[in-house]
């Protein structure tokens, strides 16, 4: 029930005021103002009894509960529906009463319209008021701006506009040639998004707002690229997910990213499958603190495991994540250990300890050009060795499934690290059909925002005033968000029987150097104030990735986004021999190149 409170006691006098009036020209209405005498006794006399009546159920009905202020149709329902049940209520009250009255059947019809009128009415002209609707359509302050969209998104952005200072709403532009010309909350819609330019020009606007958080990315990516060429700065509301999620309004607006531009749709995942692979379990991810490794802690941990083990070598990254998963996750059961993935006797006493029943392998050296000179061999005894040893513990211990993060570097490798991350894949498959653990490996592209990825260069450079150095102007790479990622190997866990190599649908490559543009321009800069500099392809760097071999091929899976690689296999008596040359002594770098090529025959060193 309501308190009572000075707003409560102003809430129920007016609806008591309104009930009286109501009652009083619902009579006046009958007689057409000319009330004859014997009636206006009966007035005064039911006037006492129908008031107190009406108030009492519109007390039990919580219509005080309510802020005027945010007045809306459930309100005018719960107003409809009490005042509904005291128009039935009255006649039943006097008829019980046995007062001999003869009330008019019209007062008794009159009457409820009536106050519905006044009580809803009253409401919604306070809450026009008080977002100064009453003053007029059109503000005459703050800074114009244009929104692209005229759904349910704008429609609620274009409320909180209103009642902002610092914006003025001037227009919505949509591509359903229906809407045009149709107005949403007093705001015209001029025409679809193609007019953009026209418009702004016209309109002297400088800002506009994207508020198409359910459309495609194609759409989104194409409104931006509209506000690019017209000249206007873009802002959007949050996605689609974010807001369905309540974890943020839709007037929470945020400056353009490049994830804005480059990513792609939402990824439909089995979520009753991921429940069934991880929910109770106890997952190991191997990496925890990288870029990869600490997405799939996150994402993992939504599904509740019974022990999420992070096996990390750098102690400060095993700590950041540590510290973000006891604030996010407080109920979350993990256990955080520092070790290394080429430490037999480490990994060891971590599954036997731990038993886990789903392990992520993350753990490697990802950095073509450090790998490629003075470090080859590390890298061949971090991400072989390294899986190899991870992979042997989870045989021993009965790991039920092992994912291994791979890299479309491994296809037709052209460096030390492309080879080493084949290698490891091979690894996998030769110990496949020994035991019980089913491998899996998920090959991708590069990741936004990942460590030592372009991009945290690129804003680096732009913050010192540039250049950003591009090493070729032909450049291309594959790039989806890190989160899409790890949702893809997610779900490539599940579908993996044993020894597949997925593939993800990583879209359309990316030129390296129409990505530093659009990275200057999102940041406010043009191409004269930041400049782009080629230095030339670096030691182990190709032009192109690819996601094949030349003697590969792929089989579709029910994931759109997800195919499945058929790559030459290998067996245990080639994995001995591995094995042997991988532990031997350290080597120098034109050596290692050399027996990568014996091992990886569609090797071929960059020049």
């Amino acid at each position: 029930m309501p308190k009572f409170s000075v707003r409560t006691t102003l809430a129920v006098l007016h609806d008591a005021a309104a009930a009286a009036l109501a009652w009083c020209f619902a009579y006046l209405l009958r007689f057409n103002f000319e009330l004859p005498a014997n009636f206006a006794a009966e007035l005064q006399q039911t006037l006492f009894w129908v008031v107190p009546l009406q108030v009492i159920i519109f007390w039990r009905f919580n219509l005080y509960r309510g802020i005027w202020r945010y007045a809306s149709t459930t309100d005018l329902r719960r107003i409809f529906l009490a005042v509904m049940l005291s128009a039935a209520a009255i006649p039943l009250m006097f008829w019980m009463l046995r007062m001999g009255l003869v009330i008019p059947r019209s007062v008794l019809v009159i009457n409820p319209l009536l106050l519905i009128l006044l009580m809803g009415g009253s409401r919604f002209v306070y809450r026009m008021w008080k977002e100064k609707i009453l003053y007029g359509d059109i503000k005459l302050h703050g800074e114009p701006v244009l929104v692209l969209g005229a759904g349910d998104a704008a429609a609620s952005l274009a409320k909180e506009l209103a009642k902002s200072g610092d914006w003025r709403l001037v227009g919505f532009f949509d591509d359903d040639s229906e809407q045009h010309g149709r107005t949403l909350n007093g705001i015209r819609v001029l025409g679809g998004l193609d007019s953009l330019p026209e418009w702004t020009a016209r309109l002297g606007v400088s800002q506009v707002i994207i508020a198409m958080p359910s459309s495609s990315h194609q759409q989104r990516k194409r409104a931006i690229q509209l506000c690019n060429a017209a000249g206007v700065k873009a802002l959007t509301v949050p996605s689609f997910d974010d807001l369905m999620s309540g974890k943020v309004a839709v007037s929470q607006l945020r400056a353009i990213e490049l994830d804005d531009l480059l990513g792609r749709d939402p990824v439909a995942l089995d979520d009753a499958g991921l429940h069934g692979l991880l929910a109770g379990k106890v997952v190991m991810v191997t990496g925890a603190g990288g870029s990869i490794g600490a997405e799939l802690c996150r994402q993992i941990a939504r599904f509740a495991p019974a022990r999420l083990v992070l096996f990390e070598l750098s102690e400060f990254a095993l700590y950041t994540i540590e510290q973000e998963l006891q604030q996010a996750f407080p109920s979350l059961g993990f256990v955080c250990l520092v070790g290394d993935a080429r430490d037999a006797a480490r990994v060891d006493e971590v599954m036997r300890q731990h038993q886990p029943g789903v392990l992520f392998h993350a753990a490697a050296y990802k950095h073509v050009p450090l790998m490629e000179q003075h470090n080859a061999w590390q890298a061949i005894r971090n991400n072989v060795l390294g899986t190899w040893t991870v992979a042997r513990a989870a045989q021993q211990y009965g790991v039920g499934k092992f994912v291994m993060i791979s890299t479309d570097k491994a296809v037709n490798p052209a460096n030390v690290m492309g080879a080493s991350k084949r290698l490891a894949e091979m690894v996998c498959q030769a110990l496949q059909p020994s035991g019980n653990t089913r491998f899996v490996m998920v090959r991708f592209g590069n990741v936004l925002g990942s460590t030592g990825s372009v991009i945290p260069k690129f804003r680096e450079q732009i913050l010192r005033g540039g250049p950003i150095t591009v090493t070729h102007p032909e450049i291309t790479r594959y790039f989806m968000s890190i989160p899409e990622a790890v949702q893809l190997v997610l779900q490539a866990g599940l579908m993996g029987r044993g020894g597949e190599i997925f593939v993800l649908d990583m879209g359309e490559p990316v030129k390296i150097v129409d990505l530093a543009r659009d990275l200057i321009r999102l940041s406010g800069f043009t191409e004269e104030e930041i400049r782009i500099e080629f230095t030339g392809l670096r030691p182990g760097e190709k032009l192109y990735e690819e996601l094949l071999a030349d003697n590969e091929h792929t089989l579709p899976t029910p994931h759109p986004k997800l195919r499945i690689a058929q790559a030459r296999q290998t067996d245990e008596v080639w994995l001995a021999q591995l094995l042997e040359w991988v532990a031997a002594t350290a080597m120098a770098d034109d050596i290692v190149r050399a027996g990568l090529a014996r091992w990886v025959p569609e090797y071929r060193p960059s020049q």
